[in-house]
């Protein structure tokens, strides 16, 4: 006989606390510049790059500049990206009817069309592009027509990488998460010394710091004060001989995770990574590490990158892990205590410039962790 049990109301009713409201930590920001990918990347064929949802074609015109359209043709809505640049007039080509838009996003030609192809319904939205830092920028709200200026505003600058002394890698890696919980992560310090076990810190040394954790119009910033040089391999390649940290994480809206170590007068390590939200639950992380050591820059260089990927790898198989654990549960539940330093002003600066908010006031705080 089959004993298949029929969960009834009240055991239903008794399960009630697993189920969630839907919520997830997402936000879509307007007006804010993203990398959208390596300019190295960006040759001679358009480039198919997504960011918060919005399918992008990115090409160069005649001149070799940068530009970002909608990717979609306004003709029959095929993907632009599945065309070719035509170089000599720096448009790009749609493969379905051949309809030609410039960086602007105005159609330019249209095959066997014997009238003017510029109309406004023939339009394809362009977005503002920056090349800088050796990366395409492309800002997250299109122009308002062709010829629209650029915006006041301008993407983050990477302040060391061609400074004097520094060695500066780059690595871009793929998570599957949301940007906030891609953020967080990369500022969180209790979860290195398990997940990052070694390369990082260990198990608890019993040490106390103090954090001082200070949050303006724009950004948040904690400092850590009194930890001596941490056990882990990093630490131990950049600064041999020990010391004392002088250790700073900060996010920077819209998108930038700061870490930044000094290990007494001789060495300093700024990892500056932009978060990019693809989607509402996948995110790239392009990371630019730049560093000063006793031990000269060339020899250290050939194991940061391997490093780097590692913890990366590790922070992107949690990250998956806990996407598939929201979505199963149908949404959020989280349980925060003080030492998740920034998580809540992150949040708090990502919604407030999400409905375009005056900023959350200035604070400053205090505490205790142990690591």
């Amino acid at each position: 006989m089959d004993e298949t049990h029929d969960v009834g109301t009240k055991e239903r009713d008794a399960f009630a606390f697993l189920r969630t409201k839907g919520r997830a930590s997402v936000v879509r920001l307007a007006d804010q510049w993203f990398i959208a990918c390596a300019a190295s990347e960006l040759k001679d064929a358009p480039r198919a790059e997504t960011i918060q949802d919005v399918p992008l074609v990115l090409f160069r015109d005649e001149r070799g500049r940068a530009a970002a359209l909608l990717d979609r043709c306004p003709h029959r809505n095929v993907p632009l990206s599945g065309g070719k640049v035509v170089a000599s007039e720096g448009t790009i080509e749609c493969p379905y009817h051949g309809w030609r838009f410039d960086r602007e996003g105005a159609c330019r030609a249209i095959p066997s069309f014997c009238g003017e192809p510029g109309a406004k319904a023939r339009t394809a939205p362009a977005f503002p592009v920056i090349e800088q830092d050796g990366w395409i920028w492309v800002y997250s709200t299109p122009f308002a027509h062709p010829g629209a200026p650029m915006p006041s505003k301008q993407p983050h600058r990477f302040a060391l990488a061609s400074e004097p002394g520094y060695t500066t890698v780059h690595q871009t890696v793929e998570a599957e998460g949301t940007m906030y919980s891609a953020i967080e992560n990369a500022l969180d310090v209790p979860h290195t010394a398990f997940l990052h076990r070694g390369l990082f810190r260990s198990e608890s040394r019993g040490v106390t710091l103090t954090v001082k954790v200070r949050r303006s119009k724009d950004r948040v910033e904690a400092e850590y004060v009194g930890e001596p040089r941490p056990p882990g391999l990093v630490a131990r390649i950049l600064s041999p001989s020990g010391g004392i940290v002088t250790h700073f994480d900060r996010f920077i809206l819209p998108s930038i995770a700061q870490v930044e170590y000094r290990i007494g007068t001789e060495n300093h390590f700024l990892a500056d990574t932009v978060c990019t939200p693809v989607s509402d639950f996948r995110t790239k992380l392009h990371a630019v590490v730049s560093f000063r050591s006793r031990v000269p820059g060339h020899v250290i260089a050939p194991f940061v990158k391997p490093l780097a990927l590692r913890v990366f790898q590790q922070d992107a198989v949690v990250l998956k892990q806990q996407t598939e654990t929201i979505k199963k549960f149908g949404g959020e539940q989280f349980a925060s205590t003080e030492i998740d330093v920034l998580g809540k002003h992150i949040w708090r600066l990502l919604r407030a410039a999400e409905r375009g908010d005056a900023s959350p006031p200035e604070e400053e705080a205090e505490l205790q962790l142990v690591v």
